[in-house]
């Protein structure tokens, strides 16, 4: 079981402000480049947490925010016929952009090495997601370790060193156990 597993649920939640949002004329791209930009300013605020850890209190926030864009995105997309071969592609570039603009910065708070690991094998899932979709038209979300729950263990770090001065070490082991799940996520992408 993955948080994926709970987006319908979390679907049904932003329907009424996907609604809002198509009545105003906001495009499923539109969507995605806030969520783009959202990122910027998270990895920013990751930076600037190297001298003052309180600032990655913020981090849970903007993740669980990129979630909901990225969830409304795909709603508007689908559900409102704006789906476009350009669209795909931002979406994809997009998701990608976004993790490595937000998970990059903890090089300077964590191990650069378990952080570039992670970084390098959550790209890693995500081509192969999609590259299952352009070879046999279905789009591998296969856990444990997708996107959602790659959000979730960056926040969950990012409070935990915000709010205890030595939960450095144990961050680091919280990465590398995600690094073996990323691992299992490759697996279960790849096998048919």
């Amino acid at each position: 079981m993955t948080i994926y597993d709970l987006k319908p649920k979390f679907q049904a939640l932003l329907r009424p402000i996907v609604k809002k949002l198509y009545e105003k004329g906001i495009s499923p791209n539109q969507v995605t480049i806030a969520a783009l930009i959202l990122s910027f300013i998270g990895g920013f605020s990751v930076l600037l947490a190297q001298k003052n850890h309180t600032l990655l209190l913020i981090i849970p926030f903007i993740m669980f925010i990129r979630m909901a864009l990225n969830a409304i995105d795909g709603i508007l997309a689908k559900e409102h016929n704006l789906t476009s071969d350009k669209g795909a592609v931002l979406n994809e570039l997009g998701d990608v952009l976004s993790d490595v603009l937000l998970y990059l910065p903890f090089i300077f708070i964590l191990n650069p090495f378990i952080v570039i690991a992670f970084i390098i094998l959550s790209i890693l899932s995500e081509f192969i997601g999609v590259l299952y979709w352009a070879v046999y038209n279905e789009r591998r979300y296969n856990g444990p370790m997708g996107k959602s729950d790659r959000a979730f263990v960056i926040g969950f770090i990012s409070l935990i060193v915000a709010l205890f001065s030595n939960a450095l070490f144990f961050s680091n082991i919280i990465l590398s156990l995600a690094i073996f799940l990323l691992l299992l996520t490759l697996y279960n992408r790849i096998k048919l």
